[in-house]
């Protein structure tokens, strides 16, 4: 039997990078966002055993490093099913774009190997064995807008935003997301340094030999970065206080006072906009990248409420008010010659029906 469904991408609304754990990974507080950009998977169960993965997009591996087969496997265990296995995904979402591709493309095939067997994993099952093959799988079996703690891979669903248009930016730039994480930790250390780099009394003692310490020592950026753990808890709070409407003191950044006078999409994001939520990647990515700066940039000059670098990038998206300003953004970025596409986030509900209707 074959199955065809699509596979969504996220986005990243803030993220913050708590320290290194024991096992390697940081923990991560964010808010994800599924849109409707997608790529489409067809699956098939054949006779006999293996799984094959096909692709023509050369950037995809085909192998046991694709994510797909290790969730695959991982499922057909777990049910106690048999036969072979061939995926074809066609690639429409960029790779290494920080839009979770990779990672939707497993939890798609997950959910189409289901239908395909007439199977079903429990729920919990199915989170178990996501959060096993990657921090960003588990948000794929929630969709909507979506809390993210661990390292991310600990999700809770979250009161959907309602639908927006978005702009999505995807230059073509390669960014390595274990890089970043180590161009943070190099931030980090730094801390004191990038302190008093702020302040304009030094600065930061990066070796120059590092990408980012080559762009802080031309003086390209001046960052400092505060304790890991107190930003986790800043945007934990700040989740907390926009979910709750709890009023701030006052009507600035880091007021919780619900925007008067606007369309409900728009209050809402305006409300969490004023928190002052970030992308902590942005700091480390930004240097390196300029051009994904200046691509923000003209998404916030084009009227986006809210833009900002999705997980490591280098897509960079902006929630507009209005279809016809993303629209018009986009364009702004063609001219520039970013490629770059007006879409809608998606509701929970919206999610899960689209996902199916093949």
């Amino acid at each position: 039997m074959s199955v065809t469904v699509r596979s969504f991408a996220k986005i990243n609304l803030g993220l913050a990078i708590g320290p290194k754990r024991a096992d390697g990974f940081h923990d991560l507080r964010t808010v994800y966002q599924t849109v409707a950009l997608h790529d489409v998977l067809r699956l098939s169960v054949k006779k006999g055993s293996g799984i094959e993965i096909v692709c023509p997009d050369p950037r995809v591996p085909t192998n046991e490093t694709n994510t797909c087969l290790e969730n695959i496997e991982r499922a057909m265990n777990a049910l106690q099913a048999k036969g072979r296995v061939v995926v074809e995904i066609e690639k429409r979402l960029p790779v290494q774009g920080g839009l979770g591709g990779a990672s939707g493309n497993a939890v798609a095939a997950l959910i189409a190997l289901e239908r395909a067997l007439k199977k079903q994993l429990s729920g919990p099952e199915r989170l178990r064995i996501a959060a096993e093959v990657g921090s960003d799988l588990p948000l794929f079996l929630v969709g909507g807008t979506v809390l993210g703690v661990g390292r991310g891979e600990e999700v809770y669903p979250l009161p959907d935003l309602p639908v927006m248009p978005c702009e999505i930016a995807t230059p073509e730039i390669g960014v390595s997301t274990p890089k970043a994480f180590a161009d943070w930790d190099a931030l980090v250390a730094q801390d004191k340094n990038c302190a008093r780099l702020a302040d304009g009394d030094a600065r930061p003692s990066i070796g120059a030999d590092s990408d980012v310490g080559a762009h802080l020592n031309r003086g390209a950026a001046k960052l400092t970065v505060s304790d890991p753990s107190a930003r986790m808890m800043k945007l934990g709070r700040v989740v907390s206080s926009w979910l709750s409407g709890v009023p701030g003191k006052d009507s600035g950044r880091q007021s919780g006072v619900p925007a008067m006078g606007r369309g409900r999409a728009e209050t809402l994001l305006l409300d969490l906009v004023r928190t002052g939520i970030e992308n902590d990647f942005e700091q480390v990515v930004f240097p390196q990248h300029p051009e994904l700066r200046d691509v923000k940039r003209v998404l916030e000059g084009g009227g986006a409420l809210y833009a900002s670098l999705s997980g490591s990038g280098s897509a960079v998206y902006g929630l507009f008010p209005t279809k016809m300003q993303a629209e018009k953004a986009a364009k702004m970025l063609r001219a520039r010659g970013v490629p770059a596409q007006a879409t809608t986030t998606l509701t929970r509900g919206q999610y899960w029906k689209k996902l199916r209707e093949f």
